[in-house]
């Protein structure tokens, strides 16, 4: 079932949760457009300045992944994560989807910039596990926390190929780490097995995430990626804590 209005019931959904399944919100040509066009990026048949792009790591450990840098590193389908996909037309036309432009209204207002426009993959045969994190902290850089994500499965996303795991109502804690990763602590306290669910998705399916909602993935031993496109959305006045400037407007006045 496809969400088309960001009522009083999604609302509350949302807010008890911490997610909200929205459904695939655009057509299968539209879906493997977005999966062509990420393909064509890490094969180097499509080029953008100001992408940065990280390749996965070659160990399956997650503090041996390579920087995240802007500059191309070979033709391979290996790319762990790419940002600043709102360079791209296709990908930048998804993120102003209408229901988009609603949910966004009702959660942080008329003025709406994003914090990053993520690709991520889990590649064929590999993948890097991701500890149990919430998307804030000291780690964005920002002066304030964003508090709702609009993650897109570009394929279909099990257990077997590591999909995402969430700990539903965990946003309620609030804040547990300043440094984005949960401690062993806070994980035993918060993320007993019993209250973890895997999120699985089919190709296309969009979900709306809040930014405090504990998740974590795996790996993926399987022949086929496990692709997703992700997109932080804030308040157009937050800023990057040092500089402080302000991030690219999604939606209202200076798009």
């Amino acid at each position: 079932m496809t969400v088309t209005v960001f009522g009083a019931e999604e609302q509350t959904q949302f807010f008890e949760q911490g997610y909200l399944r929205l459904g695939q919100v655009v057509s299968n040509d539209a879906i493997d457009a977005l999966r062509c066009r990420v393909d064509d990026i890490m094969l180097g048949k499509i080029r953008y300045d100001g992408l940065t792009m990280q390749l996965d790591s070659a160990t399956g450990v997650y503090g041996d992944i390579p920087e995240n840098t802007a500059s191309f590193k070979g033709a391979t389908l290996n790319y762990r994560r790419i940002d600043r996909l709102d360079l791209d037309p296709l990908f930048l036309t998804y993120m102003r989807h209408p229901l988009f432009r609603e949910i966004t209204l009702t959660l942080i207002g008329p003025d709406v910039s994003m914090f990053r426009a993520m690709f991520m993959n889990k590649p064929a045969g590999r993948g890097t596990p991701l500890p149990w994190h919430q998307d804030i902290g000291i780690g964005w850089g920002l002066d304030r926390n964003p508090i709702c994500t609009i993650w897109t499965a570009l394929d279909k996303a099990r257990p077997e190929s590591g999909c995402m795991q969430v700990v539903p109502g965990s946003h309620r804690s609030g804040f547990l780490n300043e440094q984005h990763f949960v401690s062993e602590e806070d994980q035993k306290k918060y993320a007993l097995d019993e209250r973890c669910i895997h999120l699985e998705a089919e190709t296309g399916e969009a979900v709306l995430l809040h930014n405090w909602l504990l998740h974590r993935s795996g790996v993926n031993p399987t022949g086929a990626p496990r692709r997703a496109f992700s997109v932080a959305y804030m308040d157009a006045d937050t800023r990057n804590a040092k500089t402080g400037e302000t991030f690219p407007m999604v939606f209202g006045k200076g798009v």
